[in-house]
């Protein structure tokens, strides 16, 4: 220390501030560890990013050179009829995937997260789709409902095409999602069940409350975290049903179940418009950061409140 810094007068901190932690400044070794991580994004995201939204601008059949197009694919996108009704069964998939997934990974969550045995061995049966591809999985379901040599069938039910019915081919795939993905919820409710104190469940049985109480004063409070993390997961993750939705009905009948990674699909290798395609996947990409990043900071979830609160 200095002469001049010894009789410099030290600033002065009210009580009870905070202090700041000193600002890294960017030459120092620590800050050079996030170095492969920052590459690793950049190379990996922010450069295909970069990559799709000159594609978007040019016309491209994946063959001859793209040429720009002045914006015209964002232009026709707007008059879209079949990309409006693309975006609109997109909602409808997210929504009801949620309403379906949502309570029932709760419930079963809460229950598996018990120390019996029976509830063992049963969630061991709930996590077997956790195991499965999506393409296998497709596979599966589109030989059990064939409406010739499936099970329906094989009851004796006549002329069921329920994939073929373009009323019901839609619910019939989010019934085979949540029947993929309510397992991983489960997994995750479970988890911050087995986090709650155990001391609030005590005191509310002294109390005199009731399970349904103590499930709704307790437990679903303490899992606030825990339904933002997995309604985030969920939502995004609905944007990306391709595999599923293209093994078991090809975006059909007609174009009941096409959502938009399927139309996204079909544009780019089947009609061959690889830059309107491309402006398909950026309103992907826009549309679930949007959704993480609302979530996250309109939820509450950013401030990270802690679960044991009040423990």
């Amino acid at each position: 220390m200095t002469a001049t810094e010894a009789l410099r007068p030290a600033a002065h901190t009210p009580a009870g501030t905070p202090r700041r932690a000193p600002r890294r400044h960017w030459t120092e070794p620590s800050t050079w560890f996030a170095a492969p991580a920052l590459i690793f994004f950049a190379a990996f995201v922010v450069v295909p990013i970069v990559v799709v939204l000159v594609l978007s601008m040019t016309e491209w059949n994946g063959i001859s050179a793209p040429a720009f197009n002045n914006g015209g694919n964002w232009t026709e996108m707007l008059t879209d009829s079949g990309m409006w009704h693309s975006i609109w069964v997109s909602l409808v998939v997210m929504v009801l995937c949620w309403a379906v997934q949502t309570p029932i990974s709760i419930l079963l969550g809460v229950y598996v997260a018990g120390q019996q045995r029976s509830r063992a061995v049963l969630a061991s049966l709930f996590f077997l789709p956790l195991v499965l591809s999506s393409t296998g999985i497709g596979i599966v379901w589109r030989n059990l409902l064939d409406p010739d040599f499936g099970v329906l069938a094989a009851l004796g039910l006549p002329d069921v095409n329920l994939l073929g019915d373009t009323d019901r081919a839609l619910y019939v795939l989010i019934f085979v999602v949540s029947w993929q993905f309510i397992p991983f919820h489960t997994l995750l409710y479970q988890a911050g069940v087995r986090q709650i104190p155990k001391q609030l469940y005590e005191a509310a049985e002294i109390d005199g409350a009731s399970p349904l109480q103590k499930f709704f004063t307790i437990t679903l409070p303490q899992l606030r975290n825990t339904i933002i993390t997995s309604s985030t997961l969920m939502l995004v993750g609905s944007l990306t049903y391709f595999d599923l939705f293209y093994v078991l009905a090809e975006g059909g009948p007609g174009d009941a179940t096409r959502i938009l990674p399927v139309n996204m699909y079909v544009i780019g290798f089947q009609q061959y418009e690889l830059g309107y395609a491309s402006a398909v996947a950026l309103i992907l990409v826009a549309v679930g950061t949007a959704l993480s990043v609302g979530l996250t900071k309109y939820s509450g979830f950013a401030r990270m409140r802690s679960e044991q609160e009040g423990a």
